[in-house]
């Protein structure tokens, strides 16, 4: 039987979603109050307190972002964002597709290896300068940028963390990600950067009237960097801190720790004085409206609404294997297009345990969630952690994604991806047999 606390946290829940994509309120703002009134909530009706609210927030996500905003922020005032953008429009001639796909596919190799967070944050500010320099819309490359930064995440078991949460939960090697998951997400990107193109059209069209040949021509690459030591001595922890991403599972270091520890050092290193300046430059409103996010999730989470969607799955398990798996796959997106996929994974893996002890066989239902929510997030502004930032990175431009702007965009990604992983889903692991 549903009970008030489901109610009422899912109706707060509702409430400031609808306020979110109506963009009347600055979205962090919304977040905020939405968070406080689930906590207040909480404490009336028994299903939530302040200390539950503060265990929920993932400070390693938060960590994460301060340590790399502030590398970033080191970096910006060098020219070291300037100097790549002139390389890469160079490598591009000037043409915005040529440079929409080579964004795009830098983006998505370097998710496999680090995660989309790290990502999109070095490289959505050169995005950034690229196309002010050649006089382009920035609201393509962004956002397609964040989307296939989380298709390129679900390759490898370090890419995403649902993946770790199921490799853990099913005992899935780093080979049987490259071998299970790669051949689906190359093909999906291919899809998804022809969709993405199609979508944008216009946009693309448009930039393709001004004629940057003679501009790129005359860009000089040495000439962008103004401070080639400071450069150098950001850029020596940056690689640290990569360094420590990929190894963090042999040095037992969390992200956040690695991140912090790299900038701490890079600003003592760089000059201590600089602190507050680059402090400045931190995106201090994501980092809040992360926080109320978890929050709200989290009042969700201990209201028992998790709880009563994934018994809703394990209701539908003598249900065909195929038919379950692609519904599992679906379900989950859908919910991960609206509420953050770590807990969406947390309160799947169960029921797809308590599956496994009816009998039925398990290995394509694991893969059926990690696509579900590798892709899911693609759909709304919400849905991913790369597409907050690239969003409030865009509201600095001429180029502002609002809410609405994405749902038109990132939801026919989101249908038509799913639509094709679907098929190639049924054909893996039920036809072929992988």
């Amino acid at each position: 039987m549903i009970t008030l606390s489901v109610i009422i946290s899912i109706f707060i829940f509702i409430v400031v979603l609808i306020i979110i994509f109506s963009e009347k309120i600055n979205r962090t703002i919304v977040a905020m109050v939405g968070a406080t009134l689930m906590v207040v909530a909480g404490i009336y009706f028994g299903f939530y307190n302040q200390e539950q609210a503060v265990e929920v927030v993932d400070f390693n996500t938060l960590g994460l972002l301060i340590g790399m905003m502030i590398l970033v922020g080191l970096l910006e005032p060098t020219g070291f964002f300037q100097f790549l953008a002139v390389m890469a429009a160079k490598i591009s001639k000037g043409k915005p597709i040529r440079l929409l796909i080579f964004l795009t596919a830098v983006t998505s190799i370097a998710s496999m290896v680090l995660d989309n967070v790290t990502t999109v944050v070095l490289i959505a500010p050169v995005t950034i300068l690229i196309c002010e320099i050649l006089g382009y819309n920035t609201r393509p490359f962004l956002i397609s940028e964040a989307i296939l930064s989380n298709i390129g995440g679900m390759a490898t078991l370090v890419g995403d963390p649902p993946n770790i949460l199921i490799a853990s939960a099913a005992n899935f090697t780093f080979v049987d990600f490259l071998r299970n998951s790669l051949p689906i997400v190359l093909v999906t990107w291919l899809v998804s950067i022809i969709v993405l193109n199609y979508l944008f059209r216009k946009e693309l069209q448009s930039s393709k009237i001004i004629d940057n040949g003679a501009v790129v021509a005359q860009l000089n690459p040495k000439e962008a960097i103004k401070e080639p030591k400071i450069v150098f001595k950001v850029l020596v922890m940056i690689a640290i801190a990569l360094i420590g991403f990929i190894f963090e599972d042999l040095i037992k270091l969390e992200p956040s720790l690695i991140a912090i520890g790299a900038s701490s050092l890079a600003l003592l290193w760089v000059n201590p004085s600089k602190v507050k300046e680059v402090f400045n430059l931190v995106e201090w409103d994501v980092l809040v409206f992360f926080s109320s996010l978890f929050i709200l999730v989290g009042g969700l989470e201990n209201a028992g609404v998790l709880h009563y969607l994934a018994q809703a799955i394990l209701s539908i398990g003598d249900l065909h294997p195929v038919i379950l798996g692609v519904s599992l796959l679906w379900i989950v997106a859908l919910l991960s297009a609206i509420v953050d996929n770590i807990p969406i994974t947390i309160a799947i893996i169960p029921v797809i345990l308590e599956l496994e002890t009816m009998g039925i066989p398990v290995t394509p239902l694991w893969w059926a969630l990690a696509f579900g929510a590798g892709l899911g997030g693609n759909g709304t502004i919400i849905g991913s952690t790369a597409n907050v930032i690239v969003t409030s990175l865009s509201d600095r431009t001429r180029y502002p994604i609002s809410p609405m702007l994405w749902n038109k965009k990132g939801l026919p990604v989101m249908f038509i991806s799913l639509t094709v992983v679907s098929g190639l889903y049924v054909l893996f692991f039920f036809l072929i047999g992988f």
